[in-house]
């Protein structure tokens, strides 16, 4: 992500945002599954309800969906990456372009408007997507474009934070820890749900993305 990023600043290109609709529904199925029908629903004697296409639930439709996405990338020219499977490259006259999967939610990125216009035409041929236009908001992350480059921030995101660890009316603290602290398992009694914590240290970490600051205390 922060390659792509920069490779896209650095160049000056375009990045653009589209989201696929009901993307789990394009998956094909390589096994048979029936369904149980749902109340109400009178299924005839002797027939029973199979399922033709992957569906939303199923633990194989995240799986299905990329398989089918794949498929349809390298049909049209891109390459899939040995190193992130989930940046494709398509090598045209004009340059390179660079797609960025994360499930449903693709980022493009290349030489010039009209390339990326002509891949989020065949996304839309192949699928059905919603064109978000520049990129403004992914995974977290604000995007803003200005004569002196791109900025990546997360104001929401430790919005997010903060107000779910209930923290909103505290006073910030430059050094949160005296130097040379060092901590015991004997200064607390273990929590008693444990998981709200391991949660913030997740949520931290990836905050790291634009404030490698706290990477050490996370």
């Amino acid at each position: 992500m922060r390659l792509l990023l920069a490779v896209a600043s650095s160049n000056n290109w375009p990045i653009h945002q589209v989201d696929i609709n009901n993307a789990f529904l394009y998956g094909s199925l390589d096994e048979e599954i029936y369904l149980s029908a749902p109340d109400g629903y009178r299924i005839a004697t002797g027939k029973v309800c199979k399922l033709r296409r992957s569906l939303y639930g199923l633990k194989q439709a995240s799986r299905q969906w990329n398989l089918e996405l794949t498929n349809q990338l390298t049909s049209y020219g891109f390459t899939q990456s040995s190193h992130d499977h989930c940046m494709f490259t398509q090598h045209t006259t004009a340059g390179i372009i660079i797609l960025l999967v994360y499930v449903d939610d693709v980022l493009i990125t290349g030489p010039s408007q009209p390339h990326i216009d002509k891949v989020k035409h065949f996304l839309h041929f192949a699928f059905t997507i919603k064109d978000l236009g520049p990129a403004k908001y992914f995974l977290g992350l604000e995007i803003a474009r200005s004569a002196a480059g791109l900025s990546v921030t997360q104001h929401k995101y430790i919005r997010d934070i903060i107000l779910d660890a209930g923290l909103q009316d505290s006073k910030p603290a430059h050094t949160p820890l005296p130097l040379g602290l060092k901590l015991s398992i004997q200064d607390a009694a273990p929590l008693l749900d444990p998981e709200p914590y391991r949660r913030l240290i997740g949520r931290l970490l990836y905050l790291s993305f634009t404030r490698p600051d706290v990477s050490f205390g996370a």
